[in-house]
């Protein structure tokens, strides 16, 4: 009986009996949009800024060229690209641009359909990518260890919003 009173007591009080009336105990959905957008937009303007400092490369750049170094052959084609990095096709063009005017990718036709427009790393651009990956990994593994444990789950909880988000084609 006697943790009956106490438990009534402590409601009496004001203590909630659902800790999601407590404001902040569960973040509203605009809060949460809000903090992803916070978070991908700080650390890709911190990793952005390291790469032009110390690989006078672009965050966009480098994210073309480590597809493009990922793929077969070290060659990929326009929309392959665009797909991997999340870019449009007008600029996934002007990222290519760019890299093919530093001598990182040249651009060729290859195999049967001509009209597939393709890009493949060079050897500069190979050693680029390479010395840029370890800035930007770095960084990145840096800036994460700030979710500790919680890691794996925010991982999961994302990639499920992010498929359920997918457009379908």
């Amino acid at each position: 009986m006697g943790d009956v009173h106490r438990s009534e007591d402590a409601l009496a009080r004001g203590v909630p009996r659902d800790p999601a009336s407590v404001p902040g105990a569960v973040p509203r959905p605009a809060e949460t949009w809000l903090r992803i957008v916070q978070a991908h937009d700080r650390i890709t303007r911190r990793v952005d800024s390291a790469l032009h400092r110390q690989h006078r490369l672009s965050l966009t750049g480098f994210e073309a060229l480590r597809r493009i170094a990922e793929a077969p052959g070290e060659r990929a084609t326009m929309g392959e690209v665009a797909d991997a990095v999340g870019l449009s096709r007008p600029g996934v063009t002007s990222t290519v641009n760019r890299l093919e005017a530093e001598g990182l990718v040249l651009r060729e036709r290859v195999g049967e359909d001509r009209r597939l427009l393709h890009a493949r790393l060079t050897p500069a651009g190979r050693q680029r990518v390479q010395q840029a990956a370890q800035t930007h990994d770095d960084l990145i593994a840096h800036l994460l260890t700030l979710l500790g444990d919680d890691a794996g789950v925010v991982t999961d909880a994302l990639a499920r919003v992010s498929a359920a988000a997918r457009s379908r084609r």
